[in-house]
């Protein structure tokens, strides 16, 4: 129970904020809050304090004994971990305001998925620089493909709220549509860059390692179509305009690849077979 309790801490200060910035943003404008600007700058500090735990209790997870463990609960954990800190220091820049409602509360399941599934032998060959510079860049790109895949959902939540006439005082406050989607692309062309040198990464370090330059494998094939699919989507935009609902079937068809291509495997592998 001392050991779950760090985690479930952790995964409360996430839900409590997701519920205060739903309550305030999402609510009917009767119930909502006005958010100032001091307001909005206290909420966007308070993040941190759920962030600074996470770290720690992530910390000890991965790098706690002789290697690195990252299984499917510390790998789901750091992407979500990666996503919100992304997320925190885009806000400066940015205007991600709707977007706290449905970060957190997926920040909130991460962090408690390290305990659930806990990693039990470390990873292989992290002894290779080109290996620890290929999952920096992996967890990167899958945390830029989490926002996108978020951001995504919160423009069509606006389009189909535009459509229905209605809209709640939080999506009234969001930047306008046209805006919305030039943020979103700039996500991806960012994700699609790292995942790039990603698998390009990955190829060295098969060469490497094995002397070959790719394992067909599900971790490849899956990769290589995502790769693909957010090509096709960035060419779309490029060539024949492709937005709106286009935009959101090619984002999330994308990211579900990227998730099948390590996420899924590890945990059909881990927790569905048992094996590490």
């Amino acid at each position: 129970m001392s050991r779950i309790l760090p985690y479930l801490i952790n995964a409360l200060l996430y839900a409590g904020l997701a519920y205060h910035f739903w309550r305030t943003r999402w609510a009917h404008a009767a119930h909502a809050q006005a958010a100032t600007s001091s307001s909005g700058a206290l909420e966007h500090y308070a993040v941190l304090v759920p962030l600074g735990l996470h770290t720690v209790l992530l910390a000890q997870s991965v790098f706690g004994g002789h290697g690195l463990y990252l299984g499917v609960g510390n790998a789901i954990s750091a992407i979500l971990w990666l996503t919100v800190l992304i997320y925190w220091l885009a806000n400066f820049v940015y205007k991600l305001e709707g977007l706290q409602s449905l970060v957190m509360p997926v920040a909130a399941v991460a962090s408690l998925l390290p305990v659930v599934f806990p990693s039990l032998k470390p990873l292989p060959n992290t002894e290779f620089a080109v290996f620890r510079f290929h999952l920096l860049i992996a967890m990167l790109a899958y945390s830029l493909f989490t926002i996108a895949s978020l951001h995504v959902l919160l423009m069509a939540l606006l389009e189909r709220r535009l459509h229905g006439g209605t809209l709640p005082q939080m999506l009234e406050r969001l930047p306008p549509l046209l805006g919305m989607e030039i943020l979103l692309f700039r996500i991806i062309w960012a994700g699609f860059i790292l995942l790039t040198l990603t698998l390009a990464s990955g190829v060295v370090f098969s060469e490497e390692l094995f002397g070959q330059a790719a394992k067909f494998n599900h971790k490849t094939v899956f990769g290589v179509l995502s790769w693909i699919i957010f090509a096709a989507l960035l060419a779309g935009r490029h060539v024949y305009g492709w937005r709106g609902r286009v935009a959101v079937r090619w984002t999330l068809a994308g990211f579900l690849a990227l998730v099948l291509a390590y996420v899924g495997s590890r945990f059909v592998l881990e927790v569905i077979l048992g094996r590490a």
